[in-house]
């Protein structure tokens, strides 16, 4: 079995087991039919994954590996708030008529910011420390920016990531503040774990470990009995992540230079419809 599938199955079947419901709770969340869309969950879930070790993709699901690059990649490279520059439809149901999500995500990293060194959005910021302050603790960024949070069709879940430099081997914490176990928590991590490897090759430095920490982790009510079919899926190997091309610039990086080897998972049956 991969790690991500025994990491995957332990925090899932642990929020089954020994989590809270919000069934007796009015809550925000709901379905397309609007039926309130209610969870079970573990507060503070903290998973560690060795990118050295095996790159952590689920195999007892599918995990759709192109598209989750493609959405970092419109977030961190386009820094984009529109989904018209998004080749999925993941966020649609949070777009204006524009396509706009509003002041979220993307838009946030854009935002250029006075320093000593020079004006900087906050993913030059980051690749400019990378570079020449590596030793610097201060390394990090954050989109949850209050002033702008009525401005955002979405508040951000992964809302902050930080950077962290030991020795020659770049390690990162992606701190979110709510994470859909079924449907997104692998999404993320494949997603993160693409990006520090980005970063760290850019920069000279070897990858190293990514810490995910989930403030509020969840599994939404309809997505329980899919998700014990995918506890008797078949777990495979994980598979190799090859960056194809040796690229020097961040802004360089396409969709087309992640290839994963040897990727065996367990197709959806069925789709996981998403709370909105």
């Amino acid at each position: 079995m991969s790690y991500a599938d025994k990491v995957f199955i332990a925090n899932c079947k642990d929020i089954i087991e020994n989590g809270v419901w919000d069934t007796d709770k009015k809550v925000r969340p709901h379905w397309e039919d609007g039926t309130p869309a209610h969870t079970v969950k573990k507060f503070c879930v903290v998973n560690r994954y060795d990118l050295n070790k095996e790159f952590p993709i689920l195999t007892v699901r599918k995990t759709f590996f192109k598209s989750a690059v493609d959405e970092i990649l419109w977030i961190w490279q386009k820094k984009s708030n529109n989904v018209h520059d998004l080749n999925s439809h993941i966020w649609d149901s949070w777009a204006d008529e524009t396509g706009s999500i509003g002041k979220a995500y993307g838009y946030q990293l854009g935002v250029k910011h006075k320093y000593p060194e020079g004006e900087f959005d906050q993913v030059d910021r980051v690749l400019y420390d990378l570079k020449n302050n590596p030793n610097s603790r201060r390394i990090l960024t954050n989109i949850y920016n209050f002033a702008d949070l009525h401005e955002m069709h979405l508040y951000p879940c992964a809302y902050s990531m930080t950077f962290n430099v030991s020795g020659d081997t770049l390690n990162g914490i992606l701190n979110q503040r709510s994470n859909d176990m079924v449907v997104a928590n692998n999404w993320n991590v494949v997603q993160y774990s693409v990006l520090l490897m980005m970063m760290a090759k850019v920069s000279g430095l070897k990858v190293g470990e990514l810490v995910h920490v989930i403030a509020d982790a969840h599994i939404y009510d309809r997505h329980i009995p899919a998700l014990k079919t995918m506890f008797l899926n078949p777990q495979y190997d994980a598979p190799k992540l090859i960056i194809k091309r040796d690229v020097k610039d961040f802004y360089d990086f396409k969709v087309e230079d992640f290839e994963l080897v040897d990727y065996k998972a367990t197709p959806l049956k069925d789709k996981l419809e998403v709370a909105i």
